[in-house]
C-alpha cells in the first residue's frame, strides 16, 4: 500500500505545463519534455488506499486505481502496467483526453485535494511504453469466426483489440485515409501527440487486428453485404451529426462546423497540407460552443496566429466551489480553465469565454464574408435573450462548437441493415449492446439485425473517451458470448450505465 500519511505529507502537486508562450508557438503536447517524475511517485503516495475507493465508482473502466497507485510510489513500472492495463486498453489515450472523473470521485475530495490520478495514469502509459510493457499479445489460436468493426476511434479499437485477443479475426473498416477516427483528426496533436495511436496500431496490427482505411460502409461497400461476410458486426462509427446554429446569416462564407475546421489543421501536423484551408491566421474569432470541442478550437486558432478570440458559452459562469446540488463524489461543474484558456489568458489578460450569451444573428460583407455576430446576454434557466443586451462583436471566421446529436442520419447503415434510431437520436440497442430494427406489426418488442452490436457513442451519445473504451470492451464481451455461447472477456459497463449523478 501507499504511505499511510502521505495524504497528510504531501500537498496536492500537478505536473506544470510547459510556459504558455513556449508552447503557442509550436504543436507539441502541452507537457512534452516536462518531467513526470519524481514528483508523480510522490503524488501517488497521497492516495489513502481506502476501504471502498470510490474512485473506482467515477471511473466506468472500473480501474484499479489505489492499486497502480502503491506501484506507482514504489517505481514497480511493471506491475503497475499489468494492473492498468487490466482495466484499459489505451492508458495513453486516457490519461491524456480524459478529464478525470475519478479525481472528482476520490475520497480526500471530501475536504481537501484529491490525489493526481490522471498524472499518474499518464505517468504509468509513458513507463509502460519506455520500458517494453507493450508487446503484442497475439491469440494463442483462433477461433474460426469472424468480426467486422466499422469506425476506428476508441470505441471501435477496444472491441478490435480485446476480440482479437480472444481469437476472432477482426477488420477494422474506417471512412477516413487514416485510423483513428476523432483521435487522428478531432483531438489536436498539442493535447495527443498522433504517435501515441500510431503505435497502438502497429501493436494491433501485430496481434493480428485488419485495417481497412477508406472505406464509407454504408457508401462504399453495403453494409448487408458486409454482415453476410462476417459471423458478427460491430458499430462504432462515433456521434458525428453536427447540431446546427440556425439564426440569420448563417449562409456566410467564413462560418464553419468545429470538426469541418479541426480536421484541416491535424492535417498540416500530418504533412498532408502545408498551410491549413481554413485558418485563423490574422482574423477575429468567435466560438460558438464553451465544452471540449470549443477549447480544442480555441488553442488551434490561438497557433495559427489569430488576432483575437471569443469563445461563447450559453450557461452561466459556474462557481470555484462544489455546489450543494452536486455533492462528492459526482463530476461538478465548477470554474475550469483548460490549458487553452490558459493561453488565451496569458496573451490577452482576460478569459476568453462569454458566458449566459447567445447567438442572435450573423452580418457580411457585400462579398458574402462574415464580418461581425450579434450577441446577447440570456437568463440562467430559461436561457431567453435578455432585453437591451445586444452587442456586436467582430468575426471573421466563425467555429460552431456545439456537439453533435448522435450518429448520422444520412448513413446508409441504417438502411442497409435496418437499424432503428432511440428517443435520442442514437441507435437503439438491447440490453446485450445488440442493435435493435423497427419493430414490426404485431410484433411486442423490436427485431434487430442478427449478430449486429452497437459501442461507443453511435448508441450512447456523446461521451467521454473513457466511456468509449469501457463501451468497446463491453461491446466485444457480447460479441463474444453471440459467436461462442460465453465469453471470459470483462464488461465493465451496460448499455444504460449513465455518470454518476445527484
Amino acid at each position: 500500500m501507499t504511505d499511510p500519511r502521505g495524504f497528510l505529507k504531501f500537498p496536492r502537486r500537478p505536473v506544470p505545463p510547459r510556459p504558455v508562450e513556449e508552447r503557442l508557438n509550436d504543436w507539441d503536447e502541452v507537457y512534452a519534455g516536462q518531467a513526470l517524475l519524481p514528483l508523480v511517485s510522490e503524488q501517488a503516495d497521497r492516495c489513502m488506499d481506502c476501504g471502498i475507493p470510490f474512485c473506482h465508482s467515477g471511473c466506468p473502466l472500473g480501474n484499479l486505481i489505489p492499486e497502480w497507485n502503491a506501484y506507482a510510489a514504489r517505481g514497480d513500472w511493471r506491475a503497475a502496467a499489468d494492473r492498468l492495463h487490466a482495466t484499459n486498453n489505451f492508458p495513453e489515450f486516457t490519461g491524456r483526453l480524459c478529464p478525470a472523473p475519478c479525481e472528482a470521485a476520490c475520497v480526500l475530495a471530501l475536504n481537501a485535494d484529491p490525489v493526481t490520478i490522471k498524472n499518474v495514469e499518464e505517468a504509468i502509459a509513458d513507463q509502460i511504453w519506455e520500458r517494453g510493457y507493450a508487446a503484442p499479445h497475439p491469440p494463442e489460436r483462433l477461433s474460426g469466426k469472424s468480426v467486422a468493426v466499422i469506425g476506428s476511434g476508441p470505441a471501435g479499437l477496444a472491441a478490435a483489440q480485446q476480440l482479437t485477443r480472444i481469437g476472432h479475426t477482426v477488420v477494422v473498416y474506417e471512412r477516413a485515409d487514416r485510423v483513428g477516427g476523432l483521435l487522428r483528426y478531432g483531438i489536436p496533436a498539442f493535447k495527443m501527440a498522433k504517435r501515441h495511436l500510431d503505435r497502438r496500431i502497429e501493436q494491433m496490427r501485430a496481434e493480428g487486428t485488419k485495417f481497412r482505411t477508406g472505406v464509407d460502409v454504408g457508401s462504399d461497400l453495403d453494409a448487408a453485404e458486409l454482415r453476410r461476410r462476417h459471423d458478427a458486426v460491430v458499430i462504432a462509427v462515433g456521434a458525428t451529426e453536427q447540431r446546427e446554429l440556425p439564426v440569420p446569416g448563417r449562409e456566410l462564407h467564413g462560418i464553419h462546423q468545429a470538426m469541418d475546421y479541426l480536421p484541416l489543421a491535424n492535417r498540416v501536423v500530418e504533412g498532408d497540407y502545408a498551410a491549413p484551408p481554413v485558418t485563423a491566421e490574422g482574423r477575429h474569432v468567435v466560438i460558438v460552443g464553451g465544452g471540449d470541442t470549443g477549447s480544442d478550437c480555441l488553442g488551434t486558432a490561438l497557433r495559427q496566429g489569430a488576432a483575437s478570440v471569443v469563445q461563447l458559452d450559453i450557461n452561466p459562469e459556474p462557481g470555484d466551489a462544489r455546489p450543494d446540488r452536486e455533492p462528492w463524489p459526482v463530476y461538478p461543474k465548477v470554474y475550469r480553465i483548460s490549458h487553452a484558456h490558459e493561453e488565451a489568458r496569458g496573451r490577452e489578460g482576460t478569459d476568453p469565454r462569454v458566458f449566459s450569451s447567445a447567438t442572435l444573428h450573423f452580418e457580411g460583407t457585400a462579398a458574402g464574408q462574415v464580418c461581425a455576430l450579434c450577441l446577447t446576454e440570456v437568463e440562467p434557466t430559461a436561457r431567453r435573450p435578455r432585453p437591451e443586451t445586444e452587442r456586436v462583436i467582430p468575426a471573421e471566421l466563425v467555429l460552431l462548437a456545439l456537439g453533435f446529436s448522435g450518429p448520422e442520419r444520412d448513413s446508409g447503415l441504417i438502411r442497409q441493415l435496418g437499424l432503428t434510431l432511440d428517443q435520442r437520436g442514437n441507435f437503439a440497442r438491447d440490453g446485450d449492446f445488440a442493435a435493435e430494427a423497427v419493430r414490426p406489426a404485431g410484433r411486442t418488442a423490436p427485431t434487430g439485425p442478427d449478430g449486429v452490436f452497437v459501442a461507443g457513442d453511435a448508441g450512447r451519445g456523446q461521451s467521454l473517451v473513457v466511456w468509449a473504451i469501457a463501451e468497446g470492451r463491453a461491446t466485444a464481451a457480447a460479441a463474444d458470448r453471440y459467436l461462442t455461447g460465453s465469453t471470459a472477456l470483462p464488461a465493465p459497463i451496460g448499455p444504460r450505465d449513465r455518470p454518476l449523478v445527484a
